[in-house]
C-alpha cells in the first residue's frame, strides 16, 4: 500500500485504557469520521488471538474511511489480520523480517530516536520514520524528551515521511511548527478525551498548522 505525507497528518493511535465501557471499534470509528488520517493499533495487553480479533474489526472500519492501518510491533498479527502494513520499534522485529513475512505491498513504519537511527530506516526501506518523544510522555517509561534542534536535524536529512510522537497534546503541538514533520502521533490527545472525535477534529487543524505553518 502506498502512503503519502498528507496520510501521516495525524496518525491516531489506540489505547484501551480510556474506554470508560464503550468499545475500542465505536471509539475509532469516532476518531476516524473526524479526521484522523493514519491509525495503528497498539495493544500491549492482548493476547495474540484477542489482538488478530480487534485488528479484524478495526481493519473494515480504517478501511471505510480509506484510512491505512497498522498493528504495533506483531508482524504475525498484520499479517493473519491483512493488516495494511506495521509499525516497529528498535527493539522489534528487523525491516528484514517484517518485510519478509509481510510482503512488499504492506506498509513499515520504524521508530528512530535519533539522526543515525533513522538515515538506518530509511536505507533498510522504511516507508515512514516516527520519532521522539518530542515532549515527555505518561505512555512509556524511561523516554528521552528529543530537542526540537535534533528533530530537525532528522527531518533535514531525512527523505522519507517523519511523524513526531510522544506527549504531544493540544497546548503544546504548535511548538513544533518549523520543524519539518509531516505529522503528529498522538495517544490520549485523542483517545483520553471525553469526546475523542472532537478532540481528533481539533487536533486536525492543529496538526495542518504544525506541518505547514
Amino acid at each position: 500500500m502506498e502512503i503519502s505525507r498528507e496520510d501521516l497528518l495525524l496518525y491516531a493511535i489506540t489505547d484501551r485504557t480510556w474506554l470508560n465501557g464503550r468499545s475500542l471499534s465505536s471509539q475509532v470509528e469516532e476518531v476516524l469520521k473526524n479526521g484522523a488520517t493514519f491509525l495503528q493499533l497498539r495493544e500491549k495487553n492482548l493476547s495474540y488471538s484477542e489482538l488478530v480479533k480487534e485488528a479484524v474489526k478495526i481493519k473494515e472500519i480504517a478501511a471505510r474511511y480509506n484510512v491505512p492501518f497498522v498493528i504495533n510491533d506483531n508482524i504475525y498479527a498484520a499479517r493473519e489480520a491483512d493488516a495494511d502494513g506495521v509499525h516497529i520499534g528498535q527493539g522489534d522485529a528487523s525491516y528484514l523480517k517484517a518485510r519478509e513475512v509481510l510482503g512488499s505491498g504492506k506498509i513499515i513504519g520504524m521508530t528512530a530516536h535519533n539522526l543515525n537511527e533513522a538515515l538506518a530506516a530509511q536505507e533498510a526501506g522504511a516507508d515512514y520514520i516516527g520519532t521522539g518523544a518530542v515532549f515527555p510522555t505518561s505512555t512509556k517509561n524511561n523516554t528521552v524528551p528529543l530537542p526540537l534542534d535534533r528533530l530537525k536535524e532528522i527531518t533535514d536529512n531525512i527523505k522519507i515521511p517523519v511523524v513526531a510522537i510522544g506527549g504531544i497534546n493540544q497546548s503544546n503541538i504548535l511548538s513544533l511548527k518549523g520543524s519539518g514533520i509531516d505529522g503528529a502521533a498522538v495517544i490520549s490527545a485523542i483517545f483520553a478525551q471525553e469526546n475523542p472525535g472532537l478532540a481528533a477534529a481539533e487536533m486536525l487543524n492543529l496538526c495542518k498548522e504544525a506541518v505547514n505553518g
